[in-house]
Order: C-alpha cells, then structure tokens, then sequence
C-alpha cells in the first residue's frame, strides 16, 4: 500500500503516553465507534502529517483502560520502543472507514459541501470546516460563516452529490459574517 501524500487515510485516535512497562500506549478515541478498534488488525501511524519510518503497524491488541484505550502493537515491547511513538495520530486508509447508519455522516465527508438556503436556493457557501463547540457542532462555511448541524437547520444532506441543504433561521447569515 502506497503511502502517498495524496492518499485519503482517516484518523481514529491520537496515542498519548507510554503505559505501562510491556511497550503499550494510552491513546484518545477519534472516533463514534471506538469499539471498532478491537478488531483493527493494521494501522499507520502518523506525526505532524507525515508517515512514521516504519508507517505500517500491526495492531497486536487494543482494550479500553478508564476513560482512555491501550493500544499494543507488535514489536514495540519496551516503555522506550512505545516512547518513541507517543503523540502520533493513529491512521487507516479511507476505504477501510465503517459503514454508517442512516443519517450519519463522516465529518471528512462533510467538507466541500455546498450549503444553499432550502426556502430561496441561494447559495450560503462552502464547509471548510468543523467546529466542536459541544452541543450539535458547527459547520464552518468559507471560513467564516457557523451554521450548527443540527436536523431542524440542515435538512437535506448528500455527501455524494457534495450538497446540504439549510433551514436558516432569520437574519442568521448576516450575523455570522459581521
């Protein structure tokens, strides 16, 4: 598998701190289905954007700890071998993302976009981001607009087609771009 920069890898978790003395590493969940990483059999591991030398891990366990998951991948049994891979983001190629179940949508999937006013078609703008405020979220449109993405405001989504329909209430476009 090439790892080419243009290749579409998706983040499921960033590793934190060695744990432990056997070369496991406490990592924070990406993701809304972490139990999804007990049966992750290969990852690559990334830092600052860029692939790790070696990249290509094989997962040899994962388990839940409190509030955090260890990860232990084959070939990394020190506290110093873990070390070395503390803070990287831990990746899996795009076309291995879960299947999700109606009505959800992958944020990745989101940006690019095209937001249009349901009632006028006017176009809002494009998603250029996601804001994690709590609550529903927001979606960042051309950079400066928040629309939040709730169901009652974005009512029609096709990631496909790269198109989201919106409900916006009054006056909420121009009090985002003052």
């Amino acid at each position: 598998m090439s790892l080419q920069p243009e290749k579409p890898w998706v983040t499921v978790a960033r590793l934190g701190r060695a744990w432990g003395n056997r070369g496991q590493l406490a990592a924070t969940a990406l993701t809304s289905k972490p139990e999804r990483f007990q049966k992750l059999e290969e990852v690559y591991l990334f830092r600052e954007g860029r692939p790790l030398e070696p990249a290509r891990f094989q997962v040899e366990s994962v388990r839940e700890h409190l509030r955090a998951w260890l990860f232990k991948f084959q070939g990394v049994d020190t506290i110093s071998q873990a070390e070395a891979l503390e803070q990287s983001e831990v990746r899996i190629p795009a076309g291995q993302r879960l299947a999700l179940d109606e009505n959800e949508h992958y944020l990745s999937d989101l940006v690019g976009c095209e937001v249009r006013d349901r009632a006028t078609g006017e176009r809002v703008g494009v998603v250029t981001g996601w804001d994690d405020a709590g609550g529903p979220g927001l979606l960042e449109v051309d950079g400066e607009l928040l629309i939040p993405f709730a169901r009652s405001i974005c009512v029609e989504i096709d990631t496909r087609a790269k198109k989201i329909l919106v409900n916006l209430p009054e006056g909420l476009k121009d009090l985002n771009r003052e």
